[in-house]
Protein backbone atom coordinates (compact mmCIF):
# COMPACT_ATOMS: atom_id res chain seq x y z
CA UNK A 1 0.00 0.00 0.00
CA UNK A 2 0.97 3.33 -0.90
CA UNK A 3 0.50 7.13 -0.13
CA UNK A 4 -0.81 6.79 -4.18
CA UNK A 5 -3.29 4.16 -3.35
CA UNK A 6 -4.61 5.95 -0.13
CA UNK A 7 -5.30 9.17 -2.64
CA UNK A 8 -7.01 6.75 -5.30
CA UNK A 9 -9.30 5.23 -2.75
CA UNK A 10 -10.41 9.07 -1.65
CA UNK A 11 -11.02 9.77 -5.83
CA UNK A 12 -13.20 6.55 -5.24
CA UNK A 13 -15.43 7.75 -2.90
CA UNK A 14 -16.07 11.16 -4.08
CA UNK A 15 -16.93 9.47 -7.67
CA UNK A 16 -19.31 6.79 -5.38
CA UNK A 17 -20.85 9.98 -3.71
CA UNK A 18 -21.14 12.20 -6.76
CA UNK A 19 -23.99 9.60 -7.85
CA UNK A 20 -25.71 8.49 -4.53
CA UNK A 21 -26.00 12.09 -3.02
CA UNK A 22 -28.52 13.29 -5.92
CA UNK A 23 -30.67 10.41 -5.60
CA UNK A 24 -31.22 10.43 -1.89
CA UNK A 25 -34.53 10.84 -0.75
CA UNK A 26 -35.09 11.15 -4.15
CA UNK A 27 -37.97 9.28 -6.40
CA UNK A 28 -37.38 5.97 -7.31
CA UNK A 29 -38.28 2.85 -6.48
CA UNK A 30 -36.48 -0.28 -4.42
CA UNK A 31 -35.75 -3.73 -6.10
CA UNK A 32 -35.15 -6.96 -3.66
CA UNK A 33 -32.48 -9.04 -4.42
CA UNK A 34 -32.14 -12.73 -3.97
CA UNK A 35 -30.86 -13.01 -0.95
CA UNK A 36 -33.72 -10.03 0.14
CA UNK A 37 -31.71 -7.38 0.47
CA UNK A 38 -32.49 -4.20 -0.91
CA UNK A 39 -30.67 -2.34 -3.98
CA UNK A 40 -31.20 0.78 -5.96
CA UNK A 41 -30.23 2.08 -8.38
CA UNK A 42 -27.51 4.52 -6.37
CA UNK A 43 -26.39 1.26 -5.26
CA UNK A 44 -25.52 0.15 -8.62
CA UNK A 45 -24.10 3.56 -10.07
CA UNK A 46 -22.09 3.91 -7.50
CA UNK A 47 -20.31 0.24 -7.88
CA UNK A 48 -20.27 1.27 -11.60
CA UNK A 49 -18.25 4.30 -11.83
CA UNK A 50 -16.00 2.93 -9.21
CA UNK A 51 -15.27 0.00 -10.96
CA UNK A 52 -14.69 2.01 -13.95
CA UNK A 53 -11.85 4.07 -12.37
CA UNK A 54 -10.21 0.66 -11.27
CA UNK A 55 -10.33 -0.72 -14.62
CA UNK A 56 -8.44 2.04 -16.41
CA UNK A 57 -5.96 3.29 -13.33
CA UNK A 58 -5.65 -0.30 -11.83
CA UNK A 59 -5.96 -2.85 -14.28
CA UNK A 60 -3.89 -5.75 -12.59
CA UNK A 61 -5.95 -5.20 -9.23
CA UNK A 62 -8.73 -7.45 -8.44
CA UNK A 63 -12.69 -6.26 -7.32
CA UNK A 64 -15.05 -7.59 -4.81
CA UNK A 65 -18.30 -5.41 -5.19
CA UNK A 66 -21.35 -6.04 -3.71
CA UNK A 67 -23.06 -5.31 -6.67
CA UNK A 68 -21.13 -6.93 -9.54
CA UNK A 69 -18.91 -9.55 -8.10
CA UNK A 70 -15.51 -10.62 -8.59
CA UNK A 71 -12.85 -9.70 -11.36
CA UNK A 72 -9.33 -10.88 -11.06
CA UNK A 73 -9.61 -13.29 -8.16
CA UNK A 74 -6.44 -14.14 -8.29
CA UNK A 75 -4.96 -10.89 -8.05
CA UNK A 76 -3.01 -10.41 -4.39
CA UNK A 77 -4.17 -6.95 -4.31
CA UNK A 78 -8.11 -7.04 -4.36
CA UNK A 79 -10.35 -3.90 -4.31
CA UNK A 80 -13.47 -4.58 -2.15
CA UNK A 81 -16.56 -2.24 -2.62
CA UNK A 82 -20.02 -1.80 -0.78
CA UNK A 83 -21.46 0.93 -2.46
CA UNK A 84 -24.07 1.54 -0.22
CA UNK A 85 -23.62 -0.32 3.06
CA UNK A 86 -27.05 0.10 5.03
CA UNK A 87 -29.22 0.19 1.94
CA UNK A 88 -32.32 0.10 3.92
CA UNK A 89 -31.30 3.56 5.88
CA UNK A 90 -30.42 4.82 2.44
CA UNK A 91 -34.36 4.20 1.22
CA UNK A 92 -35.71 5.53 4.53
CA UNK A 93 -33.75 8.71 3.88
CA UNK A 94 -31.82 8.42 7.26
CA UNK A 95 -28.33 9.56 6.65
CA UNK A 96 -26.06 6.57 8.33
CA UNK A 97 -25.60 4.85 5.40
CA UNK A 98 -22.05 4.54 3.77
CA UNK A 99 -19.70 3.76 1.02
CA UNK A 100 -16.88 1.07 2.29
CA UNK A 101 -13.49 1.03 0.20
CA UNK A 102 -11.09 -1.68 1.26
CA UNK A 103 -7.63 -2.21 -0.40
CA UNK A 104 -6.78 -5.91 0.33
CA UNK A 105 -3.20 -7.38 0.05
CA UNK A 106 -3.02 -11.26 0.37
CA UNK A 107 -6.47 -11.39 1.54
CA UNK A 108 -5.53 -9.38 4.63
CA UNK A 109 -7.22 -5.45 4.69
CA UNK A 110 -4.52 -2.79 4.88
CA UNK A 111 -6.77 0.33 3.89
CA UNK A 112 -10.24 1.34 4.61
CA UNK A 113 -12.56 4.31 3.92
CA UNK A 114 -16.30 5.05 5.16
CA UNK A 115 -17.54 7.42 3.38
CA UNK A 116 -21.09 9.27 4.60
CA UNK A 117 -21.62 11.54 1.05
CA UNK A 118 -24.36 12.93 2.81
CA UNK A 119 -23.02 14.19 5.78
CA UNK A 120 -19.87 14.80 4.10
CA UNK A 121 -17.87 12.51 6.64
CA UNK A 122 -15.30 10.45 5.80
CA UNK A 123 -13.05 8.05 8.12
CA UNK A 124 -9.82 6.60 6.24
CA UNK A 125 -7.80 4.01 8.20
CA UNK A 126 -4.43 2.55 7.33
CA UNK A 127 -2.48 -0.57 8.84
CA UNK A 128 0.49 0.70 10.88
CA UNK A 129 -1.12 4.61 10.56
CA UNK A 130 -3.66 6.39 12.44
CA UNK A 131 -7.70 6.80 11.35
CA UNK A 132 -8.50 9.90 10.73
CA UNK A 133 -12.19 11.95 10.34
CA UNK A 134 -11.73 14.34 7.42
CA UNK A 135 -8.65 14.73 7.86
CA UNK A 136 -8.22 14.94 11.85
CA UNK A 137 -6.97 12.06 13.97
CA UNK A 138 -9.50 10.15 15.77
CA UNK A 139 -9.75 7.56 18.73
CA UNK A 140 -11.57 4.78 20.80
CA UNK A 141 -12.34 5.14 24.47
CA UNK A 142 -11.17 2.89 26.80
CA UNK A 143 -13.70 0.57 29.31
CA UNK A 144 -13.30 -0.10 32.49
CA UNK A 145 -15.65 -3.25 32.11
CA UNK A 146 -18.43 -5.43 29.85
CA UNK A 147 -20.95 -3.53 32.45
CA UNK A 148 -21.64 -0.11 30.92
CA UNK A 149 -20.19 -0.45 27.57
CA UNK A 150 -22.06 1.04 24.68
CA UNK A 151 -23.44 -1.93 22.95
CA UNK A 152 -24.54 -1.59 18.86
CA UNK A 153 -26.15 -3.98 16.48
CA UNK A 154 -27.64 -3.23 13.31
CA UNK A 155 -30.41 -5.88 13.84
CA UNK A 156 -31.13 -8.47 16.15
CA UNK A 157 -33.12 -10.35 13.59
CA UNK A 158 -29.67 -10.73 11.31
CA UNK A 159 -28.79 -13.45 14.22
CA UNK A 160 -29.52 -17.15 14.51
CA UNK A 161 -30.90 -18.54 17.92
CA UNK A 162 -27.78 -19.26 19.07
CA UNK A 163 -26.58 -15.69 17.76
CA UNK A 164 -29.36 -14.51 19.47
CA UNK A 165 -28.29 -15.97 22.69
CA UNK A 166 -24.75 -14.84 22.69
CA UNK A 167 -25.91 -11.12 21.99
CA UNK A 168 -28.74 -11.06 24.26
CA UNK A 169 -26.10 -12.67 27.14
CA UNK A 170 -23.52 -9.56 26.27
CA UNK A 171 -26.72 -7.25 26.49
CA UNK A 172 -27.48 -8.18 29.86
CA UNK A 173 -23.89 -8.01 31.65
CA UNK A 174 -23.56 -4.67 30.13
CA UNK A 175 -26.78 -3.44 30.80
CA UNK A 176 -27.63 -5.13 33.73
CA UNK A 177 -30.78 -3.31 35.61
CA UNK A 178 -32.18 -1.98 31.66
CA UNK A 179 -31.36 -2.90 28.27
CA UNK A 180 -30.46 0.09 26.27
CA UNK A 181 -28.51 -1.18 23.27
CA UNK A 182 -28.14 0.73 19.75
CA UNK A 183 -30.51 -1.01 16.57
CA UNK A 184 -29.75 0.06 13.11
CA UNK A 185 -26.76 2.01 12.00
CA UNK A 186 -24.45 -0.44 9.60
CA UNK A 187 -21.09 0.77 9.31
CA UNK A 188 -22.24 4.25 10.81
CA UNK A 189 -21.75 1.92 13.80
CA UNK A 190 -18.03 1.20 13.23
CA UNK A 191 -17.19 4.88 12.35
CA UNK A 192 -18.74 6.02 15.78
CA UNK A 193 -16.70 3.34 17.71
CA UNK A 194 -13.48 4.46 16.06
CA UNK A 195 -14.53 7.69 16.73
CA UNK A 196 -14.96 7.29 20.47
CA UNK A 197 -18.64 7.61 20.76
CA UNK A 198 -19.51 3.28 20.95
CA UNK A 199 -18.04 0.76 22.66
CA UNK A 200 -18.46 -2.19 21.05
CA UNK A 201 -20.48 -3.57 18.04
CA UNK A 202 -21.34 -7.20 17.13
CA UNK A 203 -22.71 -8.11 14.05
CA UNK A 204 -23.47 -12.01 12.50
CA UNK A 205 -23.98 -13.16 8.87
CA UNK A 206 -21.40 -10.69 7.08
CA UNK A 207 -20.07 -10.70 3.73
CA UNK A 208 -15.95 -9.62 3.03
CA UNK A 209 -17.87 -6.70 1.78
CA UNK A 210 -19.47 -5.83 4.86
CA UNK A 211 -16.44 -5.38 6.80
CA UNK A 212 -13.12 -5.10 4.88
CA UNK A 213 -13.20 -1.22 5.08
CA UNK A 214 -14.30 -1.08 9.12
CA UNK A 215 -10.93 -3.27 9.88
CA UNK A 216 -8.26 -0.33 8.95
CA UNK A 217 -10.53 2.24 10.40
CA UNK A 218 -11.45 0.21 13.66
CA UNK A 219 -8.39 -0.50 14.29
CA UNK A 220 -6.22 2.37 13.06
CA UNK A 221 -7.98 4.22 16.07
CA UNK A 222 -7.13 2.02 18.38
CA UNK A 223 -9.53 -0.58 18.74
CA UNK A 224 -9.76 -3.82 17.33
CA UNK A 225 -11.91 -6.56 15.55
CA UNK A 226 -12.39 -10.45 15.41
CA UNK A 227 -14.60 -12.69 14.53
CA UNK A 228 -16.34 -14.23 17.45
CA UNK A 229 -14.04 -16.69 18.74
CA UNK A 230 -11.35 -13.93 18.85
CA UNK A 231 -9.76 -14.50 15.46
CA UNK A 232 -8.52 -11.53 13.36
CA UNK A 233 -10.57 -11.08 10.03
CA UNK A 234 -9.58 -11.93 6.71
CA UNK A 235 -10.92 -12.80 3.27
CA UNK A 236 -11.97 -16.42 4.85
CA UNK A 237 -13.72 -15.48 7.85
CA UNK A 238 -17.13 -16.84 9.09
CA UNK A 239 -19.17 -13.63 8.96
CA UNK A 240 -19.38 -12.72 13.21
CA UNK A 241 -17.92 -9.91 13.93
CA UNK A 242 -17.02 -8.03 16.78
CA UNK A 243 -15.47 -4.85 16.99
CA UNK A 244 -14.66 -3.28 20.22
CA UNK A 245 -13.14 0.47 21.47
CA UNK A 246 -10.96 -1.28 24.10
CA UNK A 247 -8.67 -3.98 22.68
CA UNK A 248 -8.50 -4.99 26.73
CA UNK A 249 -12.00 -6.10 27.22
CA UNK A 250 -11.88 -8.13 24.16
CA UNK A 251 -11.46 -11.50 26.41
CA UNK A 252 -13.97 -10.48 28.74
CA UNK A 253 -16.97 -9.83 26.05
CA UNK A 254 -16.15 -13.11 24.68
CA UNK A 255 -16.36 -14.56 27.76
CA UNK A 256 -19.58 -12.76 28.56
CA UNK A 257 -20.96 -14.07 25.10
CA UNK A 258 -20.95 -17.81 26.49
CA UNK A 259 -18.44 -18.73 23.85
CA UNK A 260 -17.31 -22.25 24.19
CA UNK A 261 -14.87 -22.14 21.36
CA UNK A 262 -12.58 -18.98 21.77
CA UNK A 263 -9.27 -19.14 20.05
CA UNK A 264 -6.48 -20.33 22.30
CA UNK A 265 -4.85 -17.18 22.98
CA UNK A 266 -8.34 -15.95 24.28
CA UNK A 267 -8.94 -18.87 26.45
CA UNK A 268 -6.10 -18.30 28.23
CA UNK A 269 -6.30 -14.61 28.90
CA UNK A 270 -10.02 -14.45 29.55
CA UNK A 271 -10.80 -12.78 33.39
CA UNK A 272 -12.44 -14.96 35.68
CA UNK A 273 -14.32 -12.24 37.35
CA UNK A 274 -16.13 -11.67 34.18
CA UNK A 275 -19.77 -12.57 35.36
CA UNK A 276 -22.09 -14.52 32.80
CA UNK A 277 -25.65 -13.47 33.86
CA UNK A 278 -28.25 -16.50 34.54
CA UNK A 279 -30.54 -16.16 32.18
CA UNK A 280 -34.60 -16.55 32.66
CA UNK A 281 -36.83 -18.71 31.72
CA UNK A 282 -36.72 -21.63 29.32
CA UNK A 283 -37.49 -19.57 25.56
CA UNK A 284 -33.78 -18.95 25.36
CA UNK A 285 -34.11 -15.31 25.80
CA UNK A 286 -34.03 -12.85 28.96
CA UNK A 287 -36.38 -11.52 31.66
CA UNK A 288 -35.12 -7.60 31.62
CA UNK A 289 -36.71 -5.43 34.58
CA UNK A 290 -39.50 -3.31 33.57
CA UNK A 291 -38.72 0.90 34.32
CA UNK A 292 -39.68 0.66 37.82
CA UNK A 293 -39.63 -2.70 38.43
CA UNK A 294 -36.58 -2.59 40.60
Amino acid sequence: MTPKDLAFANRLADAAGSVIRPKFRGDWAAETKSDNSAVTEADRGAEAVMRKMIEEERPGDGIIGEEYGVTHESASRQWVLDPIDGTQSFVAGRPIFGTLIALMQDGWPVLGVIDQPILNERWVGRIGEGTTLNGKPVKTRSCAGVEGMSLATTSPHCFDADQSDAWLNLVVNAYPKRPFPIYGGDCYNYAMLASGHVDCVMEAGLKIHDYAALVPVVEGAGGVMSDWQGNPLDQDSDGTVIALGDPARIEDVLAAMGSSELAPHVREASSPQTTILPRSGASGGFKFPLPGSD
